[in-house]
């Protein structure tokens, strides 16, 4: 009888050992969405030591017994908030350098750029982002000079908003070695001092590389502390994944530096800068899920144009407001399809950057094209899809396209976008409801840090189609707006299926990550306003309390 015994006994405990590590989190008011975006309301939710879902328990429902609880004191419980689009490592560095994003003036920045330099004597160059010449008022790009008059003792190199073009001092543009005698790189624009052909200050797009490859490049315990910095963001703001829009190889290793060191919280669907760090962070297909689903290289972002904001985003038409450009297209037909080809054939995924509608149709085409090659769940990526040309709209409902957007951009836009294409061409402006009716779907993000990282002002925006003012009454283009279930799930679900985590996280329910927030408010039923108020309190992933 003993062997029979010490077996019955070894059987009991080994049945028990997942209950008594369970937890149940309960008294919550949850929200979750399923596979057709419908809205499912629970109570209660347990998750095993793994971080697991194993039970979503409604009102009324026999609760298990557990070894931990939670009390969730009624509080809105949502699935943990996915940002489709973001520069994890620019989030970082942008809270720890100079950020002119809140500058409201060339005056404004002017005097941020001088303080920050005082206060910083030690550092050998001034590096910093955010400012919008459009958001100043000022009708042209800012000089050098402007900038010589504060700071002339050491290089200056400030990023636009968008990431698409950079603004140097005297002392920048002579270390770079750029004079009268350079033209513009394919690509790229540099803005030109009246007359002449010496440089002004701003280089656009390809050009930036002119100045960027002599910027000193940040040291690994800057990079460490810029992706604590990221972390400690997006997670304050209810986002517990994200997709990583152009990884480096640095950055890459500073992800596995914060997974190999426990360091790492925030999930990330990591999409390489080009094809040889692709090749040769992941090799010959996507790496595995690492750190417990924390870590993927699942594919490559290519560039195809720029942005509206230093007009570099590629147009059928001229810009309305500048005739004689129709942006900068930054590859051809021949590479963009390559490169496409290059990343499907190892089943990599590809993000493609396209803001103008002459970009975005000939993504459209290259993927028809490529379809017919590449056959299989590809997940075709559009990243912004900004302007449309109303003629294409439908091609996002074929092949498995996804239209990764930011709703943020629509409201910061709205007035430039008016004024660089005219009120007759936005009939596929920031189109998403358009997208959802041709079958396409849609993944939303903020594009961090060109907008901020606030998925629940990005919510606000989808809805209405409105700003923080409430601007303009009625909504700007609102027969664009959303559904609010439309909107969570692709802040969720469908963010989510963009970087083929589905199933794994971004949805709470069996099976899937425990990644969950708990906020003051129900995103059904708040007003666009209210929901801009959303305070975050906590936030759990893979089981483990964040904040």
């Amino acid at each position: 009888m003993r062997p029979i015994t010490c077996s019955f006994a070894a059987l009991t405990l080994l049945l028990a050992a997942p209950a008594l590590a369970d937890t149940l989190v309960d008294n919550v008011n949850g929200i979750t969405v399923d596979e057709n975006g419908d809205v499912i309301r629970f109570t209660g939710l347990v998750f095993d030591d793994e971080g697991v879902i194993t039970e979503v328990l409604e009102r009324g429902d026999e609760r298990p017994q557990t070894d931990f609880g939670v009390d969730g004191n009624g509080q809105v419980m949502l699935p943990g908030m996915i940002d489709a689009h973001v520069h994890v490592m620019g989030i970082g560095f942008g809270a720890l350098l100079l950020d002119l994003s809140d500058t409201t003036s060339l005056e404004d920045a002017l005097a941020k750029i001088s303080s920050f330099a005082e206060e910083n004597p030690g550092r050998p160059w001034i590096l910093g982002r955010g400012w919008n010449q459009e958001k100043w008022g000022l009708g042209r790009f800012p000089t050098a000079e402007e900038l010589d008059a504060i700071v002339s003792d050491r290089p200056v190199w400030l990023q636009r908003v968008d990431g698409h073009a950079s603004w140097a001092n005297t002392a920048a543009i002579e270390q770079a070695g750029v004079t009268a005698s350079n033209s513009d790189p394919a690509g790229g624009r540099i803005i030109r001092k009246p007359g002449t052909q010496e440089p002004a200050g701003v280089f656009i797009d390809a050009a930036e590389e002119l100045v960027n490859k002599v910027v000193p490049a940040p040291r690994p315990e800057d990079r460490d502390a810029a992706l604590a910095k990221a972390q400690e963001i997006l997670i304050a703001n209810g986002i517990t994944a994200v997709a990583d829009m152009g990884t480096s190889i640095e950055d890459w290793q500073t992800f596995r530096r914060a997974g190999d060191q426990g360091r790492l919280q925030v999930r990330i669907m990591s999409y390489a800068t080009d094809g040889d760090t692709m090749e040769l962070i992941a090799g010959p297909g996507p790496t595995p899920w690492l750190y417990e689903d924390r870590l993927r290289m699942g594919g490559i972002k290519l560039y195809l144009d720029g942005a509206l904001g230093s007009r570099g985003a590629t147009l059928k038409e001229p810009y309305e407001d500048e005739p004689q450009t129709t942006g900068l297209p930054l590859l051809t037909q021949a590479q963009l399809r390559n490169r496409m080809s290059r990343a499907a054939l190892d089943n990599f995924q590809t993000a493609i950057h396209a803001i103008g509608d002459a970009a975005n149709s000939e993504v459209l085409l290259a993927v028809q094209e490529l379809s017919e090659t590449y056959t299989g769940d590809r997940r075709w990526r559009v990243e912004h899809a900004q302007i449309v040309d109303p003629a294409d709209l439908a091609e996002f409902g074929k092949n498995g396209i996804i239209a990764s957007m930011q709703p943020l951009h629509q409201t910061s836009d709205r007035t430039m976008a008016e004024a660089r294409l005219g009120m007759d061409r936005l009939g596929g402006a920031y189109a998403w409801r358009s997208v959802l009716q041709v079958g396409g779907k849609l993944a939303f993000g903020s594009d961090a840090p060109v907008e901020p990282a606030d998925v629940f002002a990005g919510l606000a925006v989808a809805i209405s189609r409105t700003d923080e003012n409430g601007e303009p009454f009625g909504g700007w283009l609102p027969s664009e707006t959303v559904s609010r279930e439309a909107a969570l799930k692709a802040f969720t679900a469908d963010a989510a299926y963009a970087g083929f985590a589905d199933g794994r996280f971004g949805r709470l329910v069996k099976g899937e990550r425990a990644d969950f927030i708990l906020v003051d408010r129900d995103p059904m039923i708040a007003s666009p306003a209210e929901i801009r108020e959303t305070q975050v309190g906590e936030v759990w992933i893979g089981g483990q309390r964040a904040r």
